[in-house]
């Protein structure tokens, strides 16, 4: 069998949940036996999402294979629980870089470089590779953007010509548009939606499917309006109605039974009886949790949450876990002081500070760690944050005055964390997924209950190992070291209930239903001293 192809577009208003949309018909057709694979298609310019500001486009998102990512290939893994790859993540930046490498090596033979057929072509060949690559049944693209857009014309032109090329069987078009509640009429409004397909429509794309994003529950009259208007059969039109629970979605859906529309489309039998019931229990145990815990995210970047996602889902899903609520507490850093800093944090019951780059914020973050490691408060670093917790120290208990980063400093006389010598990796950057030495006899050896893992890292800078024998005979335990450079990758306190840092990323490989060990030991810690 070949490959299956459904195409996700959204219209009328951007943020409409199309990649959650995605993800969550992902999760269902994985529930029957098949084989999925996703990808999002950005229309913007830049290569990837690593080098943009954290304000604008929320976290990175990075994959086994180092590649950085749009943060809704977060939301596709820890819906469909798989491990995608840099075929998920496609730019506009990355096509034209390589379109007009091609022509510059000749690869066009003289012929005149245009967005149809040399842009669009190179856009098929990203979809034809995610396919060869994965060995997928059926791959979910994502298109970015909002049809109208002018930055998407080359992707719809692109995923137009793929039902031509793949057939009306290989291939589904799956619309998301807003139905708008009007107050003053009382009414749900469909004409948004007849206006988006209808410019769809003009860019040769004939939706397979609709599904309209409302908060209010939309009437068989409406749904048989928009059939109407849009060409399409009114068993195609699905609601995507606003939930308490996100992955109520999964549910939703298996209810209007979408994913039985997409399988019948692509005259494919299901492979094995779905079951979504861990989903069903995890759904009811979101809404039932019994203990509460509150954690302080202490970080550079909190004014746009979508910054530390993989952080805090991380953080709910060790709590769903532990039939715990985790209630997360926005602490800015730039504004912690010395003065203020109990304060700040004393109706906590732990802090994390998560991943970042640059010098702003660090000398509140390094005070905020000062304050949990003196006062035997629960503290957990992440990449960033193990770095920093090294500075601290170094700063404060063994008196080394001058101790920093050469991030943070770049004339410090003592370079306790320093860039990479590698020029061998993107940026400088130690990307993707590596494996890690366990310690036994340590609380991330309790964690993890193994001595070999494997984590994802993003980072530029690490431990100097020059300084190594500063830290022999002190009040750290050097927990873990990478296999392949010996990188130190993690660090706890002797004599303290919970001071742990990372330099890799555990949040990447969270799930929600499959908490990340050393967020369940964290939490589990928080709610037992509680």
């Amino acid at each position: 069998m070949g490959a299956k192809y459904i195409f996700v577009t959204g219209g009328v208003i951007s943020s409409l949940g199309k990649g959650i949309s995605a993800s969550a018909l992902g999760q269902l057709l994985k529930s029957h036996g098949f084989n999925v694979f996703i990808q999002k298609f950005d229309p913007y310019l830049n290569v990837d999402p690593g080098m943009m500001s954290p304000y604008q486009h929320g976290e990175v998102f990075v994959t086994n294979d180092g590649a950085e990512t749009d943060l809704d290939l977060g939301h596709y893994e820890r819906f469909i629980d798989i491990n995608l790859t840099q075929d998920s993540s496609v730019t506009t930046g990355q096509i034209y870089q390589t379109v007009i490498n091609n022509e510059r090596s000749g690869k066009y033979l003289g012929s005149t470089v245009q967005v149809i057929p040399h842009i669009t072509d190179e856009i098929k060949k990203r979809l034809h590779d995610a396919s060869i690559n994965s060995k997928a049944d059926i791959i979910i693209t994502e298109i970015g953007g909002t049809v109208g857009d002018i930055e998407s014309l080359p992707y719809l032109e692109a995923i137009r010509q793929v039902r031509h090329d793949y057939g009306h069987d290989n291939t589904i078009y799956i619309h998301n548009t807003l139905v708008p509640y009007v107050k003053a009429t009382n009414e749900l409004k469909t004409k948004p939606t007849q206006h988006s397909v209808k410019e769809l429509r003009s860019l040769g794309i004939q939706p397979d499917i609709i599904i309209l994003r409302s908060d209010l529950k939309i009437s068989d009259e409406a749904k048989e309006k928009i059939a109407l208007f849009c060409d399409v059969n009114k068993k195609a039109v699905f609601e995507s109605l606003g939930v308490d629970v996100i992955y109520e979605i999964i549910v939703n859906f298996k209810k209007q039974q979408i994913d039985n529309f997409v399988l019948n489309h692509f005259k494919l039998k299901s492979l094995q009886e779905p079951n979504i019931t861990p989903w069903v229990n995890l759904i009811d145990k979101i809404k039932t949790l019994k203990n509460e815990v509150t954690v302080g995210l202490v970080g550079k970047y909190t004014s746009l949450h979508d910054a530390y996602l993989s952080v805090t889902e991380s953080l709910y899903h060790a709590g769903y876990s532990l039939d715990t609520k985790v209630i997360i507490k926005w602490i800015d850093a730039e504004k912690i002081t010395n003065e203020n800093v109990s304060d700040n944090l004393k109706n906590l019951d732990g802090i994390i500070v998560p991943g970042g780059f640059g010098k702003r914020a660090t000398k509140g973050l390094i005070t905020s760690i000062n304050y949990a490691r003196l006062n035997n408060f629960p503290f957990f670093g992440i990449c960033f944050g193990m770095q920093l917790a090294l500075i601290e120290y170094f700063q404060n208990e063994l008196k080394l005055e001058d101790a920093n980063s050469t991030e943070i400093n770049p004339d410090t006389k003592t370079p306790v964390i320093k860039q990479r010598d590698s020029n061998t990796l993107k940026n400088g950057l130690r990307l993707g997924l590596y494996e890690l030495n366990i310690k036994k006899g340590t609380k991330i050896y309790d964690a993890y209950q193994k001595e070999l893992i494997a984590e994802r890292h993003r980072h530029r800078y690490e431990f100097n190992h020059d300084y190594i024998n500063n830290l022999k005979d002190s009040d750290f335990i050097l927990s873990s070291y990478s296999r392949d450079e010996k990188v130190l990758s993690a660090i706890e306190h002797k004599n303290h209930p919970w001071f742990l840092a990372v330099q890799y990323h555990p949040e990447f490989l969270s799930r929600p239903l499959r908490a990340h060990p050393l967020f369940i030991s964290f939490i589990k810690m928080l709610k037992s001293i509680k």
